[in-house]
């Protein structure tokens, strides 16, 4: 065998790949017979921090690479679930998989990664597998890349020196596309969000309401996650607890006005969201609440405030809008209504 490894692991968002992630990937084919790209949030819905698709990266990551080492790499695109035992899991799972597939005579699995800062912690949730750091090739901040690409100027020239020519190639061509000029406005709504809401921290509550095998969901107008799907919910006033600013969030988003008493009994569960890297806005913390209810009919429900629309969603085929869910409610609606690993696939 040319290379010590039967396997190589290499984890990332890849929110524009640039070199410093091309340098990492090439150290992997030099340890490994077949590499394994994870391409992590994928099943996202689009935001400024996460303007493409797992496939539209895995597409820019292709694009870098020479014909033999595209023989030799397997993409596998894994979810966001803000738990890291069940990502965990489900990055391993996917990589053994890839293996029972390759037959590979030695079952020997390394990760391949940059331990640059705290962000890097999930290299060491993967004790069984060998880690090698393949320390930096150069110093660049995807974030300021995608500033750049996100702009009015001539973004070619100004990442040249850090983006691949086919990665660029790539851009050009998706930036004529309409998706382009809808991630700019969004964009330069979150930088005026962001410059208006400067706190630390704030309080939002959401409600996953749940009556004869139905969600409701609302679609969000204005420039953030503009016409994407979400829960009711909103900002806790200051006089109001996340209980209270839940309920009035879901009247005054679709109309629905039950009384509190058949809200307490419909109560099912509650959780707090807090990742840090739930919404683009800054830091956002969350509290769910999951309320179940057994009715003759659905209640008629409308778009208001800045709801467009409000609908009635089946559980049964929320999968078929994951990839439209505003920031990570598809996070929070399957920690009530799980959906997310019911027809679970090799890619996790």
């Amino acid at each position: 065998m040319r290379n010590p490894h039967s396997i190589a692991v290499v984890i990332g968002r890849w929110q524009l790949p640039h070199l410093a992630h091309l340098a990492l990937i090439r150290k992997a084919f030099e340890l490994a017979d077949t590499v394994v790209v994870v391409i992590g949030s994928a099943r996202r819905s689009r935001n400024p921090k996460n303007p493409f698709t797992a496939v539209e990266r895995q597409a820019m990551l292709d694009s870098m690479l020479e014909d033999e080492q595209r023989a030799r790499v397997r993409f596998l695109p894994v979810r966001d679930y803000y738990d890291d035992k069940r990502w965990v899991h489900a990055v391993q799972q996917g990589v053994q998989a890839l293996a029972a597939r390759e037959a590979a005579p030695r079952p020997d699995i390394c990760l391949v990664g940059f331990n640059k800062n705290e962000s890097s912690y999930y290299l060491d949730l993967f004790p069984n597998w060998r880690f090698v750091d393949s320390g930096s090739a150069m110093k660049v901040d995807g974030a300021a890349l995608r500033d750049v690409f996100f702009s009015e100027g001539d973004f070619a020239r100004v990442l040249a020196p850090y983006v691949h020519p086919g990665v660029i190639a790539y851009l050009q061509a998706w930036k004529a596309l309409p998706e382009y000029r809808e991630r700019l406005e969004e964009k330069k709504a979150v930088d005026a969000y962001r410059a208006r809401y400067t706190g630390p921290c704030y309080l939002t509550a959401d409600s996953v309401l749940e009556i004869n095998g139905h969600v409701l969901l609302i679609r969000r107008g204005g420039n953030i996650g503009h016409g994407q799907w979400a829960l009711p919910g909103g900002f806790v006033d200051p006089h109001e607890t996340f209980y209270r600013a839940a309920l009035r969030e879901l009247s005054e988003e679709t109309g629905y006005k039950p009384l509190r008493a058949t809200m307490d009994a419909a109560l099912q569960a509650q959780a707090v969201f807090d990742d840090p890297t739930r919404s683009p806005r800054g830091r956002l913390v969350t509290k769910a609440f999951h309320f179940r209810q057994a009715l003759n009919r659905l209640p008629e429900v409308r778009g208001e405030d800045d709801a467009k629309e409000a609908v009635w969603w089946p559980v049964e085929r929320l999968s078929e809008i994951e990839e439209e869910l505003f920031e990570d409610h598809a996070v929070i609606l399957d920690r009530f209504i799980p959906f997310m690993d019911v027809a679970r696939t090799a890619a996790g």
